[in-house]
């Protein structure tokens, strides 16, 4: 394992450090954090779960939701809440990286803070609020590019020897990162916002246009090659995206992938100074283009289900049978 590292004077400046902890996240050193899920805070109180417990069988209160490289992106996405104000760029090549054993601690250590108000909540089952004290599912998917820290092999090493799954979230700017892991996440997010050059580049705003679309493709055909439960996300914009649905289609069968789910953009955060509300696709907007590319696909396709709560539709081929895997 890596030698531990954690020198707070480099990484994030103070005064983000003070932005980002009156906004309810736990700073885990230089460059991570560990913030509750709305859904996490929703499963505490009894009011429901998020669509990854619908469609992939996750306990949103039992989920920590974290980021290895929370300021740091090689995208600034229109539909992203993040200010970039916050943003630190896309290379963390100059700084030591915290080490992934004392990291992945000291995140459970900061689930552990912020849930502990819900201890003495009336509305909170105190079995189940004991039970989040030991988180069962990662969420690396917070902020950021994970792919970006350069312990993240190790980092899922350690999630999964604590007995807890990952959900890895990545935008496709570094396929040659996953190519290399040797421990891969029980479930890998690509995130997809554009089928062509254009629509890609116009939505996703990378920091190195000429490569991000090549990147993403390649990502595609590294995909198709893990061995691990796989899932083509498709965040969708009204009037910016939402168009050549047979493309999408062709994606999420190079990728090999399991499952292809459409979600539609949310109008939160910064996000509402580059789209509005008016650009936010409803439920029947998502149901009606996921039946398209159902009905375009090269392939067989089907809408399997909905979450009308999280706006979000799950489509797979035919043959699933990923989807009673026991995690």
């Amino acid at each position: 394992m890596v030698e531990q590292i954690v020198d707070l004077n480099l990484g994030m400046s103070e005064d983000l450090r003070e932005r980002l902890e009156k906004q309810h996240y736990y700073l885990a050193g230089k460059h991570s954090g560990v913030k509750l899920c709305h859904w996490t805070k929703k499963d505490m109180v009894g009011e429901g779960q998020c669509y990854k417990n619908k469609f992939y069988g996750i306990t949103s209160g039992y989920c920590m939701q974290v980021s290895p490289a929370l300021t740091w992106c090689t995208e600034r996405c229109l539909f992203c809440w993040r200010s970039e104000s916050y943003a630190m760029g896309d290379d963390m090549s100059d700084m030591d990286h915290d080490a992934p054993d004392w990291l992945v601690r000291e995140m459970i250590k900061g689930q552990q803070k912020l849930l502990s108000g819900y201890g003495g909540n009336p509305k909170v089952d105190k079995q189940k609020w004991e039970s989040a004290q030991t988180p069962k599912h990662v969420a690396i998917s917070l902020s950021g590019e994970p792919t970006l820290y350069k312990h993240l092999d190790d980092f899922i090493e350690v999630c999964h020897d604590l007995g807890m799954t990952t959900f890895l979230v990545t935008n496709g700017t570094n396929p040659e990162v996953l190519a290399n892991l040797k421990n891969l996440p029980t479930q890998l997010y690509l995130t997809v916002a554009g089928n062509t050059p254009q629509m890609h580049s116009a939505i996703t705003r990378p920091f190195n246009p000429k490569e991000a679309w090549q990147k993403l493709n390649q990502t595609l055909d590294v995909m198709a090659n893990l061995d691990t439960r796989k899932v083509i996300r498709l965040t969708l914009v009204k009037g910016k995206n939402m168009a050549n649905p047979e493309k999408y289609a062709e994606m999420f069968f190079r990728a090999k992938a399991h499952f292809l789910e459409a979600k539609g953009f949310v109008s939160v955060g910064d996000a509402r100074q580059n789209l509005g509300y008016d650009r936010m696709p409803d439920i029947n907007d998502i149901v009606n283009f996921s039946k398209e590319i159902v009905q375009k696909s090269p392939q067989h396709l089907e809408l399997i289900d909905v979450s009308e709560s999280s706006c979000a539709v799950l489509m797979a081929p035919e043959d699933y049978p990923w989807r009673f895997l026991n995690i």
